[in-house]
């Protein structure tokens, strides 16, 4: 079964940081691409980041403004999502997301629980 586990969220103070990991199994990690997203309260689910299987390519959505940072392990099935200078709107459940991925020969997306992080004073 596919399964991806996040963790790391939690309470950081305005301008701190936290690091986000989200270990996979039950498929072939190192052939796909991974994302993270996150859902603000009340607003849409909003897409952070993606990175290539390799890790060579990634792409950042045009708000995240240079503060997160995606990367993988793949020796340990493992996506971050580094995040600094963090602010209360970025309060939100993170998710870990796999948007292609083929099991039993067929193709379909994964999403993790998510994982709360909480920006307060």
């Amino acid at each position: 079964q596919v399964q991806l586990v996040e963790s790391g969220g939690g309470l950081v103070q305005p301008g701190g940081s936290l690091r986000l990991s989200c270990t996979a199994s039950g498929f072939a990690f190192s052939n796909y691409h991974m994302r993270w997203y996150r859902q603000i309260p009340g607003k849409e689910r909003d897409l952070i980041a993606q990175i290539s299987n390799t890790g060579t390519t990634i792409s950042y959505a045009n708000s995240m403004e240079g503060r997160f940072t995606i990367s993988r392990d793949n020796a340990k099935n493992t996506v971050y999502l580094q995040m600094n200078s963090l602010k209360p709107e970025d309060t939100a459940v993170y998710y870990c997301n796999a948007p292609s991925v083929v099991v039993a020969g067929e193709r379909g997306a994964y999403w993790g629980q998510g994982t709360q992080v909480t920006v307060s004073s």
